[in-house]
């Protein structure tokens, strides 16, 4: 592990205060954004020496990265070598250009995420994301891997049989999968008559659901995998494209390793005020090294909270724990504030449920509204009183529910140019 990631506390800051003033020099003299937003609040990037300094800078939104995209670009068309997107869940995609430096930064950051998770260049990974559809995660993976000087087998997402068929012909030890595709793998098998158990697989890297409770005990999902597949260890991940960044759990599973070389985390509250440790706030990002599209205290609308202290397995970075939810898919549904992953964890842990989509809507009265399509062969009274009292138990609310086919929720939530599963449907009105 790189000798920043063991340092102490103190040191750790020392450096990022450094890196900090790096990273502000150069978008001072390179982003037509930043220069912008220095001159209209009245800020000399000079004197902002440490992160405490950052509370006198505002936030970057992702209204800006939408509105403002190309004046965020620091370099040369000549210097781009791969335009990648967000998967704009939550609005129009936002176009990200990376340089060869960015990319040399993106595989030593999944060459660290793999490292956290015990890999070395001895495994054998099975990608089972998209590497194409401008997404920057499956390149990330493929490119770590590279770097970790490890094989990979590049089969992208979904076709079970195929992915099967990789596992036996090339006898991965690693898995890289959106974890709720792990139960299809696992269903697949045992209706073909696959003995997974016996299968060269012992790790699997976790990206785009959560796996854990904020206390790192496994939620459904995860322990629907583990009881099902319990010779693959999960590890959970957290990143996004625009922190360019992953914050990937170690083997004692205690949240994701902060890499100091690469990032700056803030919490923020929704007043932009730093929340007192422990608490749960949005996860505000100022990337470090990024030449092409570097990003200075970004809101990313992730709702999390950190974890100090020195980890038992020798690095003593920040860990970040579970993402409970993004900011704008709060819901308040009669009276009671949640997020839609508390909504998953109860439909994950249904019988009779092959799959669901939440559609959240603005009603008659202005307020939130929730419906619930779930996918079942059992469409009666009894099944879908069973479904909300377990809603009543566990949120005290139970949301209106409708039966469907599973095959059509599946159509649902996976629509052609979709890079993980639809779980939620956001219809509000969210200026009201």
């Amino acid at each position: 592990m790189p000798e920043i990631e063991m340092k102490s506390p103190e040191e750790i800051k020392a450096f990022q205060d450094h890196e900090l003033k790096k990273m502000l020099n150069y978008i001072s003299l390179k982003s037509v954004f930043y220069k912008r937003l220095f001159t209209k609040h009245k800020i000399n990037a000079e004197k902002i020496d440490s992160l405490e300094d950052l509370v006198h800078i505002p936030p970057t939104t992702k209204e800006d990265l939408q509105d403002y995209g190309a004046d965020l670009i620091c370099v040369e068309k000549n210097k781009i070598i791969d335009y990648i997107t967000t998967s704009g869940t939550m609005g129009d995609p936002v176009i990200f250009a990376m340089t060869d430096n960015d990319l040399n930064r993106l595989a030593y950051n999944e060459c660290l995420g793999f490292k956290c998770a015990g890999c070395s260049g001895n495994d054998v990974f099975q990608l089972m994301t998209t590497i194409d559809k401008r997404f920057m995660a499956g390149l990330a993976y493929f490119l770590g891997s590279r770097m970790l000087k490890s094989a990979m087998v590049r089969v992208g997402n979904g076709i079970p049989e195929l992915q099967w068929d990789s596992i036996h012909r090339f006898s991965p030890t690693v898995v890289v999968a959106v974890p709720s595709f792990l139960l299809t793998i696992i269903d697949y098998a045992e209706k073909n008559g696959i003995d997974h158990h016996a299968s060269s697989v012992k790790k699997a890297v976790c990206i785009g659901e959560p796996i854990r409770n904020g206390d790192f005990t496994y939620n459904t999902l995860g322990r629907k995998i583990t009881e099902r597949w319990p010779e693959v260890r999960l590890f959970s991940t957290y990143a996004s494209t625009e922190m360019a960044t992953s914050f990937t759990e170690c083997e004692q599973g205690m949240g994701g390793h902060h890499h100091p070389e690469l990032i700056i985390v803030e919490l923020l509250d929704d007043h932009g005020h730093l929340v007192p440790e422990g608490d749960y706030g949005e996860v505000t990002i100022t990337t470090l090294g990024v030449e092409g599209m570097p990003l200075l205290r970004f809101r990313t609308g992730d709702i999390s909270r950190a974890h100090y202290g020195p980890c038992k397995c020798g690095r003593n970075t920040m860990r970040l724990g579970p993402v409970i939810g993004r900011k704008k898919q709060m819901i308040k549904y009669k009276g009671t504030t949640l997020y839609p992953s508390a909504l998953y964890d109860i439909l994950d842990n249904i019988e009779g449920i092959s799959n669901y989509i939440v559609e959240v809507y603005t009603n008659q009265l202005g307020t939130d509204e929730i419906v619930i399509r779930v996918g079942s062969t059992v469409h009666s009274e009894t099944f879908e009183k069973m479904i909300k009292d377990h809603f009543r138990a566990k949120l005290r609310v139970a949301p209106s529910i409708i039966f469907e086919s599973a095959d059509y929720i599946s159509k649902i939530q996976f629509p052609g140019m979709s890079r993980k599963p639809v779980k939620l449907i956001d219809r509000r009105n969210h200026n009201k």
